[in-house]
């Protein structure tokens, strides 16, 4: 793990501390989320440990990668007042709600009945650095 992983997963762990119950907001609208997220790279945490990063392209495109996995290009659009995710290549799809709680985001997927939340850990405008052989769009 880098340094800056390391550094990452130390603010997951104290912003995780108020506990799941603080995200309980309305869940956003696509263009909610579209203004929130587009051109910036988040980084999501889930127990106080980084989860993944994805990086939200221009036209509603994505690239998303799990800690310690490669990177996957996609396209996102709203659905039944969530978030879907598409990733292609067999992937299945991918719905999430998100809500904005204190200027970070939370997440729930759809197929989670834990109702499991990931929370926003990091917002940055740059970009998601995807290891070899990964290319890119």
């Amino acid at each position: 793990m880098t340094r800056r992983m390391h550094a990452m997963a130390a603010a997951a762990a104290a912003l995780v501390l108020a506990g799941e119950a603080v995200l309980a907001g309305q869940p956003m609208s696509g263009d909610e989320f579209g203004a929130y997220v587009d051109g910036h790279t988040v980084t999501y945490a889930h127990d106080g440990r980084v989860y993944g990063m994805e990086q939200y392209l221009p036209g509603r495109k994505v690239i998303w990668r799990q800690i310690g996995g490669e990177c996957e290009e996609g396209t996102w659009y709203e659905a039944g007042g969530q978030i879907c995710f598409d990733y292609g290549d067999g992937i299945p799809l991918q719905c999430w709600q998100f809500v904005n709680e204190g200027g970070r985001l939370g997440a729930r997927a759809d197929s989670d009945p834990q109702g499991t939340w990931l929370y926003e850990v990091q917002r940055s405008s740059e970009p998601m650095q995807c290891p070899a052989p990964y290319l890119g769009a």
